[in-house]
């Protein structure tokens, strides 16, 4: 695939490109369990046309009297993009449907979670199963064994683990325990990395903080970061003159494996690699945050597919089928240090919910089926350079990729390397090309600043469609 490099993305001539995507003639993994999708008949022209959002401006200016900026989550006031915020009114498959009617392919997922597609059937129907026992026990539930289980035999460097409730949760319990299990303070995070919104976090980082402009957070004390290190993204000097620096005092270094918080980002060959070394030399533990990288890049996370197993890992989103959860494991000696194990205290009221657990138990069966990594890198793949090739033949400077069921692409030549790279991408292209899209019928992330996602639920029509939607939008703009 001419300018995406093997299905990792970024235009690299490397021996990246060794990494093709399969083969697999297997059929859609969700054949035999299709949502039902309702298209639209009328034409593109005629959508356009009848294309409103007023109803969803009225909700939206009520959400702002009621909460901050309108929202729960910044990124999704569309500060960055401009135009009227959508408010959704349901989904199913890989579509969605806001409070004016207007249907949409949705390529958010809710950031991440709707990998199978939104509102399964199957999932759905165990779902009601497991609410006739009750919502919440509070207490253990055989459900947290199972999900436990299948977590644990799929990602290699989870030999226990610790359920939570999101993703920001995971991240401050593991940050915690590695450095009661180091007898450590310090941290190096990476630019443009976003590990949530705790405190020690909120330096460099992207997400939500780098489409409001924010360099970090009022709020923060200076004590809560003055243990942060941060280096650019594929950057091993800056992290080696770190570990220089503050020679045995390092707990960690924790990162996305693959950037999905600054846009789509790889890392280089052999970074991660460099990693894994430098933390073992230093007495360090590397940990992978795989909220948004876990069981989607492959069955077993980035780890699996780069064949790097850090000490420990996060995860959210996909293992809870598109309920609240995360969760943080690795190696057996250093997670007996969480109480009542050890002495490292952590808890929730929530945690190991079974609602929660159930909807995470049946995602990842169904991930499980022959085929299912093999069809999200095949669409993602015909999205992405569809979605590049338009763009360049339209005249625009572009550059991005993929890997399996996430992708991203930047306004600008690139190569993208870092979130210093990432900034050089033409924001205000790409709010006009977003809102572009959004009368087409297409929903991306509302931020140059945030990956894409696909899922079993995504068609072929789907990505003709989008890529239809894209070669107009990209003329008109």
């Amino acid at each position: 695939m001419a300018g995406v490099a093997g299905g990792v993305g970024i235009t690299w001539p490397s021996k990246l490109s060794a990494i093709k995507p399969s083969s697999s003639k297997s059929k859609h993994p969700l054949r035999s369990h299709s949502p039902l999708v309702v298209k639209m008949t009328v034409s593109v022209d005629e959508k356009k046309k009848s294309y409103t959002l007023q109803k969803s401006e009225e909700a939206f200016a009520k959400a702002k009297e009621l909460m901050p900026g309108g929202v729960n989550s910044p990124v999704r006031a569309f500060k960055s993009v401009g135009g009227q915020p959508i408010v959704v009114d349901s989904v199913k498959g890989s579509h969605m449907w806001d409070i004016d009617g207007n249907e949409y392919i949705d390529y958010v997922g809710s950031w991440g979670p709707a990998i199978i597609g939104h509102a399964d059937d199957e999932v759905l129907a165990a779902l009601a199963e497991t609410m006739k026992k009750g919502t919440s026990f509070g207490a253990p539930c055989l459900l947290e064994n199972t999900l436990a289980e299948l977590v644990i035999s799929a990602v290699p460097s989870i030999e226990m683990v610790r359920f939570v409730n999101s993703g920001t949760e995971a991240c401050m319990g593991v940050l915690r325990l590695a450095r009661a299990f180091t007898g450590r303070q310090k941290i190096i995070k990476f630019e443009g990395c976003y590990h949530g919104h705790a405190d020690p976090f909120l330096v460099k980082a992207g997400s939500g903080v780098a489409t409001l402009g924010l360099p970090d957070s009022p709020g923060v004390p200076k004590s809560a970061t003055s243990d942060t290190l941060t280096s650019p993204y594929n950057d091993l000097e800056t992290v080696k003159s770190l570990f220089e620096a503050n020679k045995g005092e390092i707990a960690a270094i924790i990162l996305e494996p693959v950037v999905g918080n600054s846009g789509f980002i790889p890392p280089n060959p052999g970074f991660l690699e460099a990693l894994r070394e430098i933390s073992k030399e230093n007495g360090t533990l590397l940990i992978f945050d795989e909220v948004m990288t876990g069981f989607r890049l492959s069955y077993g996370g980035a780890q699996e597919y780069f064949k790097i197993t850090p000490d420990l890992t996060t995860l959210g989103k996909v293992i809870g089928g598109g309920l609240p959860v995360g969760a943080y494991g690795g190696r057996r000696d250093i997670m007996e240090m969480v109480a009542p194990a050890g002495p490292m205290y952590q808890a929730g009221t929530l945690s190991g919910n079974p609602l929660a657990m159930t909807a995470g138990i049946h995602t990842l069966k169904r991930l499980m089926q022959p085929g299912s990594y093999e069809y999200l890198d095949k669409i993602t793949g015909e999205l992405t350079q569809g979605l590049l090739d338009a763009g360049k033949k339209a005249g625009h400077a572009m550059c991005g990729g993929y890997i399996r069921g996430m992708f991203g692409f930047f306004f600008t030549d690139g190569p993208v390397y870092s979130f210093e790279d990432a900034k050089r991408s033409d924001t205000a292209k790409f709010g006009r090309f977003y809102r572009g899209m959004l009368e087409e019928g297409v929903y991306f992330a509302p931020s140059q600043f945030e990956a894409g996602f696909t899922s079993l639920a995504h068609t072929t029509e789907d990505i003709q469609q989008t890529i239809a939607a894209a070669e107009k939008v990209f003329r008109e703009i």
